[in-house]
């Protein structure tokens, strides 16, 4: 029994069906390996090119300006500027998330007067390129002013419905600072603290107001105010009606008393009391006259 189990495995055709199988193992088990490795590169690959490759990003910055700002003013130049950045992927992604860079405009050896001036960028990374829209802008460089000047109140209504009256308004802040280009500065004839006032307002009102720089026009200019607000308070009273109905009613009393008196007066005045009496005078005379010549007769 034994020496039949040794022969079975000794003989050719069982050997070549084991050798078979292995070989079909083996075989599997390279093209996995093989394929999954594939499959790993590819995505490596994929990754690589994907942070190799350029991309481009529109960015919206602010504009610094470079000057001095205590001896000039700039005016005419945007608030924000369009720059569009390209280059890898990775360092745009980084770059629009940071925003980790500057536009500027340098007017510090500018002298006063208009200019058209280049701007650039600042702390961009080298590999990166960048195209700023507008690439050039018109600014007006004028002397920088200062002056100080009185806080003026102006009212929307000065009459009130119902009798009520406005009382005089006051500002907490009397005096501000007016700085601007000189052209600007120059034209300043009034700081207005303009107040909305409804015409059934019954009670005090007071308002914190924006204060405005105004041209002998009215025109608004554009100069810098301090203090830029200030509260404003306005009394409201009762209208003087009923006092004024009550001084008619008592000046008609009065003139009625006036009359009264005055007819009074006339009617016991000396002049009517003595023509009175000297009429009774003459007509008792004549009846003495009378009664004198009756006995004279007899």
């Amino acid at each position: 029994m034994g020496k039949n189990t040794k022969g079975f495995f000794r003989r050719k055709w069982f050997l070549r069906i084991i050798s078979l199988i292995l070989a079909i193992f083996l075989f599997m088990y390279v093209n996995g390996s093989k394929s999954g490795f594939l499959r790993q590169n590819t995505r490596n690959n994929n990754q690589s090119s994907a942070l190799m490759s350029n991309k481009s990003v529109t960015l919206r910055m602010p504009l610094d300006v470079t000057i001095d700002n205590n001896r000039y003013i700039v005016s005419g130049y945007p608030q924000y500027v369009k720059v569009k950045v390209t280059g890898p992927s990775a360092l745009v992604t980084t770059t629009s998330n940071t925003q980790n860079f500057k536009v500027y405009a340098d007017l510090s050896d500018l002298t006063p007067g208009k200019h058209r001036v280049k701007l650039k960028t600042s702390g961009l990374n080298s590999e990166l390129t960048s195209k700023i829209e507008p690439q050039y802008i018109n600014v007006n460089i004028q002397p920088r002013k200062t002056i100080t000047m009185k806080v003026t109140v102006r009212l929307s209504n000065k009459d009130l419905d119902n009798g009520y009256k406005l009382g005089q308004p006051h500002s907490d802040i009397q005096t501000v600072q007016v700085t601007g280009s000189r052209d600007e500065v120059n034209k300043v004839n009034r700081i207005i603290a303009f107040v909305a006032v409804s015409r059934d307002a019954k009670d005090n009102i007071t308002r914190q107001v924006t204060l405005q720089a105004v041209d002998r026009n009215g025109q608004t200019l554009n100069v810098v105010i301090s203090p830029t607000t200030t509260n404003v308070s306005i009394p409201v009273s009762a209208g003087s009606q009923s006092s004024s109905s009550s001084d008619d009613s008592s000046s008609r009393s009065g003139s009625e008393e006036s009359e009264d008196t005055k007819s009074s007066s006339r009617s016991t005045s000396p002049n009517d009391s003595s023509a009175s009496f000297s009429e009774t005078s003459q007509s008792s005379s004549s009846i003495s006259n009378e009664n004198s010549s009756s006995s004279s007769r007899n």
